[in-house]
């Protein structure tokens, strides 16, 4: 037993060590970032030092809190736009909101055809690859129907990897820059507004993860937040030095996600997943261009609002670049529902029905 309870101590103590090491690297890649005057250098510079590390073996780790944290501070914070002037204006662009919430569809089409003739793979393991929504959420749903759940996790670690990349570098050379910037003062506001938002929001990120809401620590504070502020319980905005640590500890778990040989494991069905990311960037850019001439909203809003993402980094993006950040929150929020609600109904409805169709494929 006493044996046991060292070996318990030694792996706790090595774990704990990692973190701390794992922290240390995304620090290091957040201020090396900043300094190189890259976009977003908060989350990009933890994200690639932090990736970089994990496939080269570094013996480095996150912690799932901490990242809840994260996202705890990214939902709070988006939360906090929802003035009743900007709600009243969210409202007035529902159309554009709409439309994008067909978008994902199409773009799972072309993905699940893209990763079955280049990639090789099922009809079902394509499908839950390409839909446009949270990795654990579609990895749950390709568990349920049969698919292979390691194959559909990489698919949506590369999509993200590569969106979150290359949406701010193509942002930064376009000079795209708004001018979306709160008139609030950052940590203004009375103990009591602060002690409120604070204590009401950790519950609803513990209550959302609870029952399983989609990106729980994003979309319960957020949803909270946005309520409170929208019916002016709170005016408040979080200190900027909160706002980079919570892009920090998103980036750091980004970059978490990647192991020793990740890129080696399936080459086939990767390079496919790049080349599916890479047309859907191409194919939201003409769609955002049709939707633009008909809407007074920006280019640069729609896009990312339409953008293969995910919420939380699209999100970030457009805070950091000050475009239409309830805009972009909204489409955003509207897609991901979409996608984590029918997805499993779309598939055993229509997709399936194709996949009986075809040859057996074994994976």
């Amino acid at each position: 037993m006493a044996d046991i309870d060292g070996f318990e101590a030694v792996l706790t103590q090595s774990l704990t060590i990692r973190v701390i090491l794992g922290g240390i690297a995304a620090l290091f890649g957040a201020l090396v970032a900043e300094w190189l005057h890259i976009p977003l250098p908060w989350m990009l510079g933890p994200l690639m030092v932090v990736a970089s590390l994990k496939v080269a073996s570094a013996p480095i780790s996150g912690a799932r809190p901490l990242r809840h944290a994260g996202q705890w501070v990214i939902g709070t914070s988006l939360g906090l736009y929802f003035t009743p002037h900007i709600v009243t204006l969210v409202i007035r662009h529902w159309g554009v909101i709409v439309v994008g919430t067909v978008l994902p569809v199409l773009l799972s089409m072309f993905g699940t055809w893209v990763l079955w003739y280049l990639g090789r793979t099922s009809i079902k393991t394509a499908w839950f690859s390409t839909a446009i929504g949270g990795s654990s959420e579609m990895s749950n749903l390709a568990e349920r129907w049969g698919a292979r759940v390691d194959l559909v996790a990489s698919a949506h670690s590369l999509r993200i990897l590569v969106v979150v990349i290359v949406i701010p570098f193509a942002y930064q050379a376009l000079g795209f820059q708004g001018s979306d910037l709160r008139g609030l003062s950052a940590g203004v506001g009375s103990n009591k507004e602060w002690l409120l938002l604070i204590s009401v929001t950790v519950t609803a990120g513990f209550l959302s993860q609870k029952y399983d809401l989609p990106n729980a620590w994003v979309l319960g504070p957020l949803i909270v937040s946005m309520l409170m502020t929208a019916g002016a319980y709170v005016h408040l905005a979080l200190p900027s030095e909160v706002i980079k640590a919570g892009q920090l500890l998103i980036g750091w778990s980004l970059g978490d996600r990647y192991r020793p040989g990740f890129f080696k494991a399936a080459p086939r069905f990767l390079t496919s997943v790049l080349v599916y990311t890479m047309g859907s960037l191409l194919i939201v850019a003409a769609f955002g261009l049709l939707v633009s001439s008909f809407s007074e909203l920006s280019l640069a809003t729609i896009w990312l609002g339409y953008a293969p993402g995910g919420l939380a980094e699209m999100s970030i993006t457009a805070k950091v670049l000050a475009l239409g950040v309830p805009l972009v929150t909204a489409m955003q929020v509207s897609r991901m529902v979409l996608v984590v609600v029918v997805t499993g109904w779309f598939y055993n409805l229509f997709v399936r029905r194709i996949e009986a169709r075809l040859p057996h494929r074994a994976e």
